[in-house]
Protein backbone atom coordinates (compact mmCIF):
# COMPACT_ATOMS: atom_id res chain seq x y z
CA UNK A 1 0.00 0.00 0.00
CA UNK A 2 1.07 3.36 -0.96
CA UNK A 3 0.40 6.08 1.78
CA UNK A 4 -0.68 9.50 0.52
CA UNK A 5 2.01 11.37 1.38
CA UNK A 6 4.72 9.11 -0.68
CA UNK A 7 2.01 9.66 -3.79
CA UNK A 8 2.26 13.43 -3.59
CA UNK A 9 5.54 13.06 -3.53
CA UNK A 10 5.71 11.34 -6.42
CA UNK A 11 3.72 13.75 -8.21
CA UNK A 12 5.17 16.54 -6.79
CA UNK A 13 8.90 14.93 -8.38
CA UNK A 14 7.17 14.19 -11.97
CA UNK A 15 5.89 18.26 -11.86
CA UNK A 16 8.90 19.46 -10.92
CA UNK A 17 10.89 17.46 -13.80
CA UNK A 18 8.21 18.36 -16.49
CA UNK A 19 6.58 21.61 -15.43
CA UNK A 20 4.78 21.82 -18.67
CA UNK A 21 3.02 18.38 -18.93
CA UNK A 22 -0.24 18.21 -19.73
CA UNK A 23 -1.21 13.95 -18.87
CA UNK A 24 0.73 11.70 -16.29
CA UNK A 25 0.41 8.10 -17.60
CA UNK A 26 1.32 5.49 -14.82
CA UNK A 27 1.06 1.86 -16.72
CA UNK A 28 2.46 -1.74 -15.91
CA UNK A 29 5.99 -2.01 -18.40
CA UNK A 30 6.99 1.64 -18.93
CA UNK A 31 8.77 4.40 -16.84
CA UNK A 32 6.20 7.06 -15.39
CA UNK A 33 5.31 8.93 -18.66
CA UNK A 34 4.40 12.94 -19.28
CA UNK A 35 2.81 14.35 -21.92
CA UNK A 36 4.50 17.64 -22.56
CA UNK A 37 3.19 19.50 -26.01
CA UNK A 38 1.50 16.61 -27.49
CA UNK A 39 4.70 14.37 -26.93
CA UNK A 40 5.31 11.20 -24.49
CA UNK A 41 8.33 11.52 -22.83
CA UNK A 42 10.19 8.90 -19.41
CA UNK A 43 9.98 10.61 -16.23
CA UNK A 44 12.95 10.18 -13.26
CA UNK A 45 12.18 10.31 -10.04
CA UNK A 46 13.97 9.49 -6.79
CA UNK A 47 14.28 6.62 -6.04
CA UNK A 48 14.33 5.37 -9.62
CA UNK A 49 11.15 3.32 -10.07
CA UNK A 50 12.17 2.32 -13.81
CA UNK A 51 9.26 0.12 -15.35
CA UNK A 52 6.59 0.15 -13.14
CA UNK A 53 5.36 -3.33 -12.04
CA UNK A 54 2.18 -4.21 -11.39
CA UNK A 55 2.07 -3.62 -7.47
CA UNK A 56 2.94 -0.22 -7.71
CA UNK A 57 0.55 1.01 -10.40
CA UNK A 58 -2.05 -0.69 -8.21
CA UNK A 59 -0.70 0.80 -5.15
CA UNK A 60 -0.73 4.66 -6.84
CA UNK A 61 -4.66 3.82 -7.71
CA UNK A 62 -5.69 2.72 -4.31
CA UNK A 63 -4.08 5.48 -2.43
CA UNK A 64 -5.85 7.63 -5.11
CA UNK A 65 -9.37 5.92 -4.38
CA UNK A 66 -8.82 6.17 -0.70
CA UNK A 67 -11.88 4.91 1.44
CA UNK A 68 -14.41 5.77 -1.88
CA UNK A 69 -16.82 2.26 -2.48
CA UNK A 70 -18.07 4.21 -5.47
CA UNK A 71 -14.99 3.93 -6.96
CA UNK A 72 -14.38 0.52 -6.31
CA UNK A 73 -17.28 0.00 -7.36
CA UNK A 74 -17.17 1.38 -10.85
CA UNK A 75 -13.83 0.08 -11.57
CA UNK A 76 -15.15 -3.25 -10.67
CA UNK A 77 -18.30 -2.98 -12.66
CA UNK A 78 -17.57 -0.90 -15.77
CA UNK A 79 -13.48 -1.08 -15.51
CA UNK A 80 -12.82 2.25 -15.18
CA UNK A 81 -13.54 5.16 -12.72
CA UNK A 82 -12.77 9.11 -12.78
CA UNK A 83 -11.92 10.73 -9.77
CA UNK A 84 -10.44 14.71 -9.48
CA UNK A 85 -7.14 14.71 -7.20
CA UNK A 86 -5.06 17.70 -5.73
CA UNK A 87 -2.16 18.48 -5.09
CA UNK A 88 -2.81 21.25 -2.14
CA UNK A 89 -1.67 24.73 -3.57
CA UNK A 90 0.25 23.06 -7.00
CA UNK A 91 -2.08 21.38 -8.65
CA UNK A 92 -5.23 19.65 -9.72
CA UNK A 93 -5.89 16.60 -11.88
CA UNK A 94 -8.69 15.09 -13.50
CA UNK A 95 -7.98 10.83 -12.85
CA UNK A 96 -9.11 8.19 -15.11
CA UNK A 97 -7.95 4.75 -13.08
CA UNK A 98 -8.91 1.28 -15.97
CA UNK A 99 -7.88 -2.08 -15.77
CA UNK A 100 -5.99 -3.73 -19.02
CA UNK A 101 -4.11 -6.70 -19.59
CA UNK A 102 -5.34 -8.05 -16.38
CA UNK A 103 -3.19 -4.95 -14.49
CA UNK A 104 -3.89 -1.07 -13.57
CA UNK A 105 -3.30 1.97 -15.59
CA UNK A 106 -3.63 5.36 -14.74
CA UNK A 107 -4.49 8.59 -16.78
CA UNK A 108 -3.87 11.93 -15.04
CA UNK A 109 -4.81 14.92 -16.92
CA UNK A 110 -3.72 18.18 -15.48
CA UNK A 111 -5.59 20.72 -14.51
CA UNK A 112 -5.64 24.69 -14.30
CA UNK A 113 -5.83 25.86 -10.67
CA UNK A 114 -7.20 29.47 -12.19
CA UNK A 115 -10.67 29.58 -13.92
CA UNK A 116 -9.42 30.70 -17.39
CA UNK A 117 -11.15 33.59 -18.73
CA UNK A 118 -12.51 33.70 -22.42
CA UNK A 119 -9.62 36.15 -23.56
CA UNK A 120 -7.17 34.19 -21.73
CA UNK A 121 -7.64 31.54 -23.86
CA UNK A 122 -8.18 34.00 -27.03
CA UNK A 123 -11.77 32.25 -27.42
CA UNK A 124 -14.32 33.18 -30.32
CA UNK A 125 -15.78 36.95 -30.08
CA UNK A 126 -18.97 35.19 -30.08
CA UNK A 127 -18.61 33.06 -26.83
CA UNK A 128 -19.21 36.88 -25.22
CA UNK A 129 -22.53 36.82 -27.38
CA UNK A 130 -22.84 33.25 -25.75
CA UNK A 131 -22.80 34.45 -22.68
CA UNK A 132 -25.49 36.77 -22.72
CA UNK A 133 -27.93 33.82 -24.02
CA UNK A 134 -31.24 33.98 -21.09
CA UNK A 135 -32.38 30.65 -22.17
CA UNK A 136 -32.05 27.34 -24.92
CA UNK A 137 -29.26 24.68 -25.10
CA UNK A 138 -25.45 25.64 -26.18
CA UNK A 139 -23.49 22.18 -27.03
CA UNK A 140 -19.69 22.26 -27.13
CA UNK A 141 -18.54 19.22 -28.93
CA UNK A 142 -15.33 17.20 -29.33
CA UNK A 143 -12.78 14.28 -28.56
CA UNK A 144 -11.40 13.83 -25.54
CA UNK A 145 -9.02 16.21 -24.51
CA UNK A 146 -9.42 19.19 -27.31
CA UNK A 147 -10.55 21.51 -23.93
CA UNK A 148 -14.48 21.29 -24.02
CA UNK A 149 -14.67 21.38 -20.41
CA UNK A 150 -11.72 24.54 -20.37
CA UNK A 151 -13.91 26.47 -23.27
CA UNK A 152 -17.08 26.10 -20.58
CA UNK A 153 -15.25 27.00 -17.58
CA UNK A 154 -14.10 30.17 -19.32
CA UNK A 155 -18.37 30.49 -20.73
CA UNK A 156 -19.21 29.95 -17.00
CA UNK A 157 -16.87 32.29 -15.81
CA UNK A 158 -18.21 35.22 -17.65
CA UNK A 159 -21.28 34.60 -17.18
CA UNK A 160 -20.72 34.51 -13.49
CA UNK A 161 -18.81 37.76 -13.54
CA UNK A 162 -21.29 39.64 -15.71
CA UNK A 163 -24.87 38.41 -14.10
CA UNK A 164 -26.73 38.02 -10.99
CA UNK A 165 -27.89 34.43 -11.51
CA UNK A 166 -27.71 31.13 -10.28
CA UNK A 167 -25.54 28.83 -11.97
CA UNK A 168 -25.42 24.93 -11.16
CA UNK A 169 -23.32 22.43 -12.50
CA UNK A 170 -22.72 18.76 -13.03
CA UNK A 171 -19.86 17.08 -13.46
CA UNK A 172 -17.35 13.79 -13.28
CA UNK A 173 -15.53 14.88 -11.83
CA UNK A 174 -15.43 18.66 -10.84
CA UNK A 175 -12.55 20.24 -12.72
CA UNK A 176 -12.16 24.10 -12.04
CA UNK A 177 -13.61 25.42 -8.76
CA UNK A 178 -15.56 28.88 -9.13
CA UNK A 179 -15.63 31.19 -6.74
CA UNK A 180 -18.76 33.06 -6.27
CA UNK A 181 -18.78 36.45 -8.13
CA UNK A 182 -21.86 38.32 -9.54
CA UNK A 183 -23.30 35.06 -9.67
CA UNK A 184 -24.03 32.58 -6.97
CA UNK A 185 -22.26 28.72 -8.17
CA UNK A 186 -23.20 25.79 -6.98
CA UNK A 187 -20.71 22.52 -7.85
CA UNK A 188 -22.18 18.71 -7.76
CA UNK A 189 -19.72 16.02 -8.37
CA UNK A 190 -20.78 13.22 -9.84
CA UNK A 191 -20.72 9.96 -7.46
CA UNK A 192 -20.62 11.97 -4.59
CA UNK A 193 -23.57 14.75 -4.53
CA UNK A 194 -25.65 12.61 -7.71
CA UNK A 195 -25.93 9.21 -9.24
CA UNK A 196 -26.25 10.02 -12.79
CA UNK A 197 -26.66 13.19 -15.36
CA UNK A 198 -29.99 12.80 -15.88
CA UNK A 199 -31.12 12.39 -12.21
CA UNK A 200 -28.56 15.00 -11.18
CA UNK A 201 -30.28 17.50 -13.87
CA UNK A 202 -33.85 16.41 -12.82
CA UNK A 203 -32.95 17.69 -9.57
CA UNK A 204 -31.17 21.02 -10.59
CA UNK A 205 -34.91 21.76 -12.03
CA UNK A 206 -36.21 22.04 -8.78
CA UNK A 207 -32.97 24.20 -7.43
CA UNK A 208 -34.11 27.42 -9.19
CA UNK A 209 -30.93 27.97 -11.19
CA UNK A 210 -30.92 30.00 -14.74
CA UNK A 211 -27.77 28.33 -16.24
CA UNK A 212 -27.25 24.35 -15.92
CA UNK A 213 -23.88 23.12 -16.94
CA UNK A 214 -23.81 19.24 -18.12
CA UNK A 215 -20.70 17.43 -17.92
CA UNK A 216 -21.84 15.21 -20.67
CA UNK A 217 -24.53 14.44 -22.35
CA UNK A 218 -24.29 10.69 -23.12
CA UNK A 219 -28.16 9.23 -23.32
CA UNK A 220 -31.64 10.30 -24.46
CA UNK A 221 -33.05 10.48 -20.57
CA UNK A 222 -30.03 13.52 -20.49
CA UNK A 223 -30.93 15.16 -23.66
CA UNK A 224 -34.79 14.77 -23.03
CA UNK A 225 -34.79 16.73 -19.67
CA UNK A 226 -32.05 19.20 -21.18
CA UNK A 227 -34.27 20.24 -23.62
CA UNK A 228 -36.75 20.21 -20.91
CA UNK A 229 -34.81 22.57 -18.82
CA UNK A 230 -34.19 24.98 -22.15
CA UNK A 231 -37.60 24.69 -22.98
CA UNK A 232 -38.60 26.32 -19.93
CA UNK A 233 -36.23 29.35 -19.37
CA UNK A 234 -32.86 27.60 -18.41
CA UNK A 235 -30.04 28.15 -20.14
CA UNK A 236 -28.30 24.79 -20.66
CA UNK A 237 -24.75 24.23 -21.40
CA UNK A 238 -23.62 20.54 -21.71
CA UNK A 239 -20.65 18.60 -23.91
CA UNK A 240 -20.90 15.89 -26.17
CA UNK A 241 -18.40 13.70 -28.03
CA UNK A 242 -19.31 14.12 -31.69
CA UNK A 243 -16.46 15.52 -34.37
CA UNK A 244 -18.53 18.68 -35.52
CA UNK A 245 -22.03 20.93 -35.81
CA UNK A 246 -24.27 18.12 -38.32
CA UNK A 247 -22.75 15.41 -36.49
CA UNK A 248 -23.80 16.76 -33.21
CA UNK A 249 -27.49 17.05 -34.26
CA UNK A 250 -27.85 13.49 -36.39
CA UNK A 251 -26.61 12.12 -32.97
CA UNK A 252 -28.95 14.04 -30.88
CA UNK A 253 -32.13 12.98 -33.62
CA UNK A 254 -30.49 9.40 -33.31
CA UNK A 255 -30.88 8.93 -29.64
CA UNK A 256 -34.69 8.66 -30.61
CA UNK A 257 -37.22 6.61 -32.17
CA UNK A 258 -38.32 6.81 -35.66
CA UNK A 259 -41.97 7.79 -34.60
CA UNK A 260 -40.57 10.33 -31.88
CA UNK A 261 -38.20 12.34 -34.68
CA UNK A 262 -40.34 14.64 -36.56
CA UNK A 263 -41.30 16.00 -32.57
CA UNK A 264 -37.61 16.15 -31.62
CA UNK A 265 -36.73 17.94 -34.79
CA UNK A 266 -38.68 20.64 -33.95
CA UNK A 267 -37.97 20.83 -30.75
CA UNK A 268 -33.79 20.77 -31.33
CA UNK A 269 -34.72 23.44 -34.02
CA UNK A 270 -36.23 25.57 -31.34
CA UNK A 271 -34.07 24.95 -28.52
CA UNK A 272 -30.77 25.30 -29.95
CA UNK A 273 -29.08 28.12 -29.92
CA UNK A 274 -25.21 27.16 -30.74
CA UNK A 275 -22.73 24.25 -31.44
CA UNK A 276 -18.86 25.07 -30.95
CA UNK A 277 -16.79 22.36 -31.83
CA UNK A 278 -13.08 22.17 -30.99
CA UNK A 279 -9.98 20.12 -32.39
CA UNK A 280 -6.46 20.92 -30.49
CA UNK A 281 -3.45 20.56 -32.20
CA UNK A 282 0.51 21.33 -31.85
CA UNK A 283 1.08 25.24 -32.64
CA UNK A 284 4.94 26.24 -34.25
CA UNK A 285 6.84 26.36 -31.31
CA UNK A 286 5.22 24.67 -28.92
CA UNK A 287 1.98 24.50 -26.81
CA UNK A 288 -1.51 23.87 -28.34
CA UNK A 289 -3.86 25.71 -30.17
CA UNK A 290 -7.38 24.82 -31.02
CA UNK A 291 -9.91 25.43 -33.80
CA UNK A 292 -13.25 25.99 -34.29
CA UNK A 293 -16.28 25.29 -35.86
CA UNK A 294 -19.42 27.41 -34.32
CA UNK A 295 -22.86 26.80 -35.63
CA UNK A 296 -25.39 28.91 -34.73
CA UNK A 297 -29.16 28.88 -35.70
CA UNK A 298 -31.04 30.83 -37.75
CA UNK A 299 -33.81 30.25 -40.23
CA UNK A 300 -31.72 28.34 -42.80
CA UNK A 301 -30.31 25.70 -40.10
CA UNK A 302 -34.00 25.30 -38.54
CA UNK A 303 -34.82 24.29 -41.66
CA UNK A 304 -32.39 22.34 -41.63
CA UNK A 305 -32.38 20.61 -38.22
CA UNK A 306 -36.37 20.14 -39.24
CA UNK A 307 -36.16 18.76 -42.48
CA UNK A 308 -32.96 17.38 -42.46
CA UNK A 309 -29.76 17.52 -45.57
CA UNK A 310 -30.34 16.91 -48.48
CA UNK A 311 -27.47 17.36 -51.54
CA UNK A 312 -26.20 20.97 -51.48
CA UNK A 313 -28.16 22.10 -48.14
CA UNK A 314 -25.88 20.72 -46.01
CA UNK A 315 -24.43 22.02 -42.27
CA UNK A 316 -21.16 22.17 -43.19
CA UNK A 317 -22.24 24.36 -46.64
CA UNK A 318 -24.78 26.71 -45.06
CA UNK A 319 -21.97 27.32 -41.83
CA UNK A 320 -19.35 27.98 -44.51
CA UNK A 321 -21.33 31.14 -46.23
CA UNK A 322 -22.87 32.07 -41.87
CA UNK A 323 -19.31 34.73 -41.37
CA UNK A 324 -22.24 37.29 -41.30
CA UNK A 325 -23.77 35.86 -37.89
CA UNK A 326 -19.82 34.94 -37.09
CA UNK A 327 -20.30 31.31 -37.72
CA UNK A 328 -17.21 29.21 -39.35
CA UNK A 329 -16.36 25.77 -40.33
CA UNK A 330 -13.05 24.18 -38.98
CA UNK A 331 -11.27 24.32 -42.27
CA UNK A 332 -12.01 28.21 -42.31
CA UNK A 333 -11.21 28.09 -38.54
CA UNK A 334 -7.82 26.30 -39.81
CA UNK A 335 -7.08 28.63 -42.90
CA UNK A 336 -6.72 31.32 -40.03
CA UNK A 337 -4.28 29.69 -38.11
CA UNK A 338 -2.19 28.77 -40.79
CA UNK A 339 -2.43 32.18 -43.02
CA UNK A 340 -1.35 33.59 -39.14
CA UNK A 341 1.72 30.88 -39.11
CA UNK A 342 -0.06 29.55 -35.71
CA UNK A 343 0.33 25.96 -37.22
CA UNK A 344 1.84 24.13 -40.24
CA UNK A 345 -0.07 23.52 -43.44
CA UNK A 346 0.47 19.56 -42.72
CA UNK A 347 -1.61 19.75 -39.31
CA UNK A 348 -3.88 22.04 -41.41
CA UNK A 349 -4.67 19.13 -43.78
CA UNK A 350 -4.86 16.79 -40.80
CA UNK A 351 -7.52 18.53 -39.16
CA UNK A 352 -9.24 19.33 -42.13
CA UNK A 353 -13.54 18.35 -42.91
CA UNK A 354 -12.61 18.97 -46.84
CA UNK A 355 -9.18 18.25 -47.90
CA UNK A 356 -9.43 19.55 -51.22
CA UNK A 357 -11.00 22.19 -50.49
CA UNK A 358 -8.43 23.59 -48.37
CA UNK A 359 -6.03 22.44 -50.23
CA UNK A 360 -7.22 25.12 -52.64
CA UNK A 361 -7.08 27.54 -50.47
CA UNK A 362 -3.48 27.17 -49.20
CA UNK A 363 -2.57 26.90 -52.27
CA UNK A 364 -4.19 30.36 -52.80
CA UNK A 365 -2.24 31.56 -49.46
CA UNK A 366 1.37 30.07 -50.77
CA UNK A 367 0.86 32.09 -54.00
CA UNK A 368 0.39 35.10 -52.75
CA UNK A 369 3.19 34.90 -50.42
CA UNK A 370 5.40 33.63 -53.33
CA UNK A 371 6.05 30.10 -52.21
CA UNK A 372 5.76 26.54 -54.63
CA UNK A 373 2.58 25.34 -54.85
CA UNK A 374 3.78 22.21 -56.65
CA UNK A 375 7.09 20.10 -56.57
CA UNK A 376 6.40 19.41 -60.22
CA UNK A 377 9.54 21.16 -62.14
CA UNK A 378 11.53 21.38 -65.19
CA UNK A 379 7.98 21.02 -67.51
CA UNK A 380 8.35 22.86 -71.23
CA UNK A 381 5.96 23.15 -74.14
CA UNK A 382 7.32 20.42 -76.78
CA UNK A 383 6.96 22.53 -80.12
CA UNK A 384 7.65 19.48 -82.54
CA UNK A 385 5.43 17.11 -80.75
CA UNK A 386 3.19 15.34 -83.80
CA UNK A 387 5.21 16.84 -86.50
CA UNK A 388 6.01 14.49 -89.11
CA UNK A 389 9.78 13.87 -89.59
Amino acid sequence: MMLRSQLDDLIRQIIAAKPDLSDIILTVGKPIQAEVHGTLVDVQTDPALGSLLPFQVEAAAMSMMGSNMRLYRDQVLTGSCDLSFELPGQARFRVNIFGQKGSLAIVMRKLSMEVPTLDQLKLPEVFHEMAREKYGLILVTGGTGTGKSTSLAALINEINELESKHIVTLEDPVEFRHSHKKSVINQREMGIDFNTFASGLRAALRQAPKVILVGEIRDRETITIALEAAETGHLVLGTLHTSDAGQTVNRIIGMFELSEERLIRARLSESLKYVVSQRLMPRIGQGMVAAFEIMRNNLRIKDLIINGETGDKTFYNIISQGQAFQMTTFDQSLLKLYQDEVITEEMAMLNASDKSSLKQMVDRIKTLRGEKVTDISGLELDADYGRKV
